[in-house]
């Protein structure tokens, strides 16, 4: 209870059968609903006279700054009503903070910091920005809450472009594909048409428009693509001056009176892409004279400078991992460690935590072993030009060892037999200016799976060397297909006569050697994208559930901690496990660079939370490809190119350009006047005359129709009204049909290619989705 000073009032000071207030604020912070005076009331059995004096009584409570809120909820002063309107303010490991929306500004006391309790069974997980009515409660020296109903967003920032109509009223065109609408502008500010602008939403009806709240400049300038998506996906792009500040300070830290493995004498090698940013892995091997392998995996010890519970620590929680665009790097730490002391930089001593591997002849990693260690990297090389030494026979022993390491722990992957799907990555050029000079399908060199592999192999000790001290563990876990996927996937095969026995055991084997048995490439890459859609998403936790996609029993990331937290945590775990301390009190660093108590005794909110951070810079480094793509092409709409149909919807089918990427949408409504059924099962859309079919993997000439660099959005179209496939379906029996008859969407309506007719195909594709 508030310890207040209460003076009573002269006028009901005496009233007969009123409760003191003491008495009201006891009741007011124990009910467990809202506390009007309706409620007071019948709490103390008043009546007549009675409630008129109370209604006075607490009138003088308010102004006597005891009490706070309306005649239908009344809260102490300085406190939270028992259901209130919170706005969702941060998310810290996976749990959302709030404070009351409405907050009093006379108030004194800052509003307060609400930890909101989610029922994860109840919707999806809460993030910044969200508003929802709760239930609050005082517990211990904070507040939690229980969210109600989560309510709309009226002041959701959205990202547009200002458009002039020609009225000269301003409306914010969408820079998001998935909204088809435009709306008007209610306060310009300093915004003028063309300006790329975040504005919110100017009421709490749609017909209110919204207002700019900031003008970000040119939407087609250079860097404004990913300013678009991490404005979009809310990505934390300015550190604090806090964490600027640790970051210099521990920056200074010198390795010469540590304790370290010296590892300088061995020529460490970086292999890299061309345009890194930061180098935090090396490797080096050489014949252990028995037919097997000494091998190093050194990696930056980012755990040394950032300690847990520092503001760099603090930062990089929340960040979860460095963002890659094409123009730029969000990063997860500051650049003063992540470009710069941290990065394995050539002729530069450096620290590192490193794995010190024993390759067997056939590829089996005998033993390993970890340690800290300072090391020197005799030389930083890209992939292409590492590999170009090895194809014209002029690379030193250093590559030459790696090289023949490496073919041992190849030969150890064939018989793993891990998922081997061909996923082109798309990799855009930027030339001076920051214009698109090239976008390109990137090449796949033997050098990549050296690294690869040897990364691998690394991660596979760090799990192994974990569990062998029973120390807690991040995993990263890809567990196998569900059931369900199973079924669908079994289902879609059947549709063109081929079978998936489920009574097997899944391996990731049995999806390749089901590949390897295809021989039309159309119909092998339709293979491949259902079988992609049959998997699971890879996620960070620390139970155990295995590797499926790598057919591997325990797993976990080691070896990017610069750009992963996830490797940060396994970095502390190892420094716990085996005794790797290394304190530096003279620099002012904190003593302990293991895991702190909180994450030693539950690791699974903070590997939640990394997870949805995962997902979210995915997400927004792909829409920040899409956009590149679709300026490269925008000066090329009309031609026509070569296409592979990546899905099947009933409104119409997606496809990407062969070698370019870039998914554009081919309208059903566009197909000509043939009706065409959707058959789900098979994902093919049927012309009901022609018997025309379309169908992921299909092989097609298509006209680029639009391409819009502000949202990423392609659309293709028949060149000349026909359909033009190119490639042939192969001698494979046709696919399974139902009669015309029985092709009906899940509405029971028939589709058809031509608008204006019943069943118009938009208002299908609409009510579907």
């Amino acid at each position: 209870m508030d310890r207040m000073a209460i003076k009573p009032t002269k006028d009901i000071r005496n009233a007969p059968g009123l409760p003191s207030r003491e008495q009201i604020l006891e009741f007011i912070q124990t009910t467990d609903k809202p506390a009007g005076k309706r409620e007071i009331a019948k709490a103390f059995g008043l009546k007549g006279q009675e409630k008129i004096n109370l209604k006075k009584l607490l009138k003088d409570m308010a102004e006597e700054g005891l009490i706070d809120g309306k005649r239908t909820a009344y809260h102490r002063m300085g406190g939270v009503p028992k259901v209130t309107v919170l706005k969702v303010m941060e998310i810290e490991d996976g749990e959302a903070f709030a404070i009351p929306e409405s907050w009093s500004p006379e108030s004194a006391t800052p509003p307060p910091r609400i930890r909101l309790i989610e029922r994860k069974s109840k919707g999806g997980a809460l993030k910044k920005g969200d508003r929802v009515l709760a239930r609050t409660e005082e517990a211990g020296r904070g507040w939690i809450a229980y969210p109600m109903k989560k309510l709309a967003d009226t002041s959701e920032s959205v990202l547009g472009v200002v458009e002039l109509d020609g009225r000269g009223k301003a409306w914010l065109a969408p820079v998001d594909k998935r909204v088809r609408q435009s709306s008007p502008i209610a306060d310009l500010a300093s915004a003028e048409e063309g300006n790329l602008v975040l504005a919110e939403p100017a009421g709490r009806s749609p017909r209110a428009g919204v207002r700019v709240v900031e003008v970000l400049g040119d939407p087609l300038a250079p860097k404004a693509f990913s300013l678009i998506a991490i404005h979009k996906y809310g990505i934390p792009n300015v550190f604090l001056q806090e964490v600027l500040n640790d970051a210099e300070k521990v920056s200074k830290v010198t390795l010469s009176d540590q304790k370290r493995e010296d590892l300088r004498h061995i020529p460490i090698i970086a292999i890299d892409p061309a345009d890194a940013r930061d180098h935090d892995d090396a490797i080096w091997a050489e014949p252990d004279g028995e037919g097997g392998f000494k091998a190093i995996v050194a990696i930056a010890d980012v755990s040394f400078y950032v300690r847990p519970g520092s503001a760099i620590d603090r930062e990089a929680r929340k960040r979860g991992n460095s963002v890659y665009f094409p123009d730029r790097v969000v990063p997860m730490l500051p650049e003063v460690l992540s470009a710069d002391v941290c990065s394995l930089r050539q002729g530069e001593d450096r620290a590192a935590m490193v794995c010190h591997m024993q390759i067997g002849k056939h590829g089996q990693i005998n033993s390993w072993r970890f340690t800290r260690a300072i090391v020197r990297i005799s030389e930083v090389i890209a992939y292409e030009e590492a590999q170009a030494r090895i194809d014209e026979e002029r690379a030193d022993d250093t590559l030459k060892n790696l090289w023949a390491a490496w073919k041992d722990l190849a030969s150890a992957r064939d018989k793993r037999d891990p998922l081997d799907l061909d996923l082109p990555e798309r990799r855009v050029v930027l030339d001076d200016q920051g214009r698109v000079a090239e976008v390109a399908v990137r090449e796949r060199l033997d050098a990549h799976r050296v690294v690869e592999d040897f990364m691998i192999a690394a991660n596979v000790a760090a799990a192994k060397a974990l569990e062998s001290k029973a120390s807690p563990v991040v995993y990263r876990i890809h567990e196998p297909p569900s059931r369900e996927k199973l079924v669908a996937l079994r289902d879609y095969l059947e549709s063109f006569g081929r079978k998936l026995a489920l009574g097997q055991v899944i391996t990731p084997g049995l999806f390749n050697r089901m590949l390897k048995d295809v021989s039309d490439s159309s119909e092998k890459a339709q293979v491949m994208e259902a079988v992609l859609r049959s998997q699971t998403q890879a996620y960070y936790g620390p139970a155990n559930a295995g590797h499926f996609g790598l057919a591997l029993g325990s797993y976990a990331h080691f070896t990017s901690p610069i750009r992963r937290y996830a490797d940060l945590l396994v970095h502390r775990a190892l420094v716990d496990a085996f005794g790797l301390e290394q304190p530096d009190p003279q620099n002012g660093i904190p003593a302990h660079s293991g895991l702190s108590d909180k994450d030693r005794g539950d690791l699974s909110k903070i590997t939640g939370a990394i997870s949805d951070t995962e997902r979210r810079a995915m997400a927004a480094e792909r829409d920040t490809v899409d956009r590149y793509v679709a300026a490269w092409l925008a000066s090329r709409v009309g031609e026509v190119f070569e296409t592979r149909i990546t899905g099947v919807q009933s409104f119409g089918f997606f496809a990407t350009i062969v070698g370019l990427g870039g998914d554009g949408l081919v309208p059903v409504s566009t197909l000509g006047s043939d009706y065409f059924h959707y058959d789900e099962a098979a994902q093919q859309l049927i012309g009901e005359k022609s018997r025309t079919t379309y169908s992921p993997g299909d092989v097609l000439e298509l006209r680029l129709g639009e391409a819009n660099p502000l949202t990423g959005a392609l659309k293709f179209e028949l060149p000349d009204g026909k359909g033009g496939k190119i490639e042939p379906r192969g001698n494979r029996p046709p696919p399974r049909r139902k009669k015309p008859t029985e092709m009906k969407d899940k509405a029971g309506k028939h589709m058809q290619g031509k608008r204006g007719r019943p069943g118009n195909i938009r208002h299908q594709g609409r009510k579907k989705k």
